[in-house]
């Protein structure tokens, strides 16, 4: 067990921590929706209840919905374009381990199973940013549908009309809480890439090495 925490660290530690600020995100979510259900005059729910609800729901996938397209955006954008100085870019000139090419064509295969070779390469070779997309599309359909069954929730309480999970996808109201996590997402990933140009954190391999000059790009 000792070793497997040490050779995985890295992502214990996150995996945790992503799990100490989801439980606190339930627990404080959970009270606020009771003091909300308070001032309407209705019953109190349970957490079990709340962690099934449209309210929960929404708050969660609002916000892995930016996150990973975020990540996706950075992992797809880092292969054409570049930041001189930047330890997150390729280097200005000439190829990285990474430009490298699949040995097998799918244009060029003489065989079934050449070609499905083909297609594996291809796949695999793109597998990181088709499951970043995919984690995006997926937190992005159920932000819709969970806010939308939130928004219904409300305007019950207020004697409004409801709205299908298409016409709240298209109010103002997703975009607007779509857009105040995506800007700061973007806001985000830009800062780290401008800043690891100037500054430095020894250890981390997000950084450059400390006598490294401003202008070396990516971390060699």
């Amino acid at each position: 067990m000792s070793k497997f925490v040490r050779d995985n660290s890295l992502s214990v530690v996150l995996l945790s921590l992503f799990a100490v600020f989801i439980v606190s995100l339930a627990l404080t979510g959970h009270a606020h929706e009771n003091e909300q259900l308070k001032q309407h005059n209705q019953p109190q729910i349970s957490l079990s209840s709340y962690l099934v609800s449209s309210s929960f729901g929404e708050a969660v996938f609002e916000n892995w919905e930016s996150e990973f397209l975020q990540m996706a955006a950075l992992v797809i954008l880092t292969i054409w374009l570049k930041q001189k100085g930047s330890a997150d870019s390729k280097k200005m000139r000439g190829k990285d381990k990474v430009d490298t090419h699949s040995r097998y064509s799918i244009l060029s295969a003489n065989s079934w199973k050449s070609g499905a070779r083909g297609v594996r390469e291809i796949v695999y070779g793109n597998s990181l940013s088709i499951a970043l997309v995919a984690l995006f599309l997926v937190s992005f359909l159920l932000h819709g549908v969970t806010g939308a069954a939130a928004a219904n929730e409300e305007a019950l309480r207020h004697g409004e009309q409801a709205q299908t999970v298409a016409e709240y996808m298209m109010s103002s109201q997703f975009w607007f809480e779509s857009f105040q996590n995506w800007q700061s997402e973007f806001l985000a990933v830009g800062l780290l890439l401008v800043l690891s140009i100037f500054l430095r954190q020894r250890g981390s391999p997000e950084s450059k090495p400390v006598g490294e000059k401003n202008s070396t790009t990516g971390n060699k």
